[in-house]
């Protein structure tokens, strides 16, 4: 064993310690994000913007020190198996958690999501939320579309949405709507057949967003014209969710 790689192996191993306790750091702080603005700890804007952002800073120093550390102790002869796991786990988690907000930021510049978050099928005519309302009481984002300014921007970002025809009459195009809302695992609000709407509301994974869904059903010549809207209650831009969920649900209700 030589002389130096004695004498580096020590602050190797305290950069994989750094690293280590970093990522654990910014892990930490990731979840309080989460579960601080669930639990009505934090407002969305403390959540995202502060708390997170600062993991993610955390996250990523203790990526770049892990990694550094990592690439020493793999180099050194005198490394020890507990100091490179410590090294991989500290660069693991630490790209784990810049990965939350990195990803959105990511897919935000390169799709060119529009700092929006209400997506309708129609946007001359949007459905109306009728029995979701009272789940929106203290929601920031109304329910009142935004008319041709929000209109013009989903038109550029997704001209690809479009009401979905079905040819059946709308009691059976009812029943096909309905059941696409159970396989998409919405919580169903209201099925109501007379006045052919359902509503529903969708909750995300991480920060348990609520999205509310509206499906407005119409007779046409051809069977059954269907439009589709979906809608955030916090949030300015929602990076594509929403047109995320409505293509999905089209998908569905195609494959019925």
């Amino acid at each position: 064993m030589s002389h130096a790689s004695v004498v580096a192996f020590p602050p190797m191993k305290r950069l994989a310690t750094l690293g280590f306790g970093l990522a654990v750091l910014a892990a930490v702080g990731a979840l309080s994000a989460a579960f601080g603005y669930q639990l009505g700890w934090m407002s969305i804007r403390m959540s995202l913007l502060t708390v997170l952002t600062y993991a993610a800073y955390a996250g990523a120093a203790a990526a770049a020190i892990s990694l550094v550390a990592l690439i020493g102790l793999l180099a050194s002869r005198a490394r020890t198996r507990g100091a490179v796991v410590m090294a991989a786990l500290g660069l693991l988690v630490g790209g784990a958690v810049i990965g939350i907000p990195g990803r959105m930021r990511y897919e935000s510049r390169r799709n060119g999501y529009p700092p929006i978050h209400d997506i309708s099928t129609d946007t001359a005519d949007p459905p109306l939320f009728v029995d979701v309302l009272p789940l929106r009481v203290s929601a920031p984002n109304k329910v009142e579309y935004g008319g041709p300014k929000i209109a013009a921007q989903q038109i550029r970002a997704y001209p690809d949405l479009q009401p979905v025809m079905l040819n059946v009459p709308p009691d059976q195009a009812f029943d096909r709507a309905l059941a696409a809302v159970e396989v998409m695992g919405w919580d169903l609000v209201a099925a109501d057949r007379d006045d052919l709407r359902i509503e529903a509301t969708d909750t995300t994974f991480w920060f348990r967003f609520k999205d509310d869904v509206v499906i407005r059903l119409k007779a046409s010549d051809d069977g059954t014209r269907i439009d589709v809207r979906s809608l955030s209650r916090v949030g300015g831009g929602d990076v594509g969710t929403n047109a995320k969920r409505i293509r999905a649900y089209i998908q569905q209700l195609s494959n019925q």
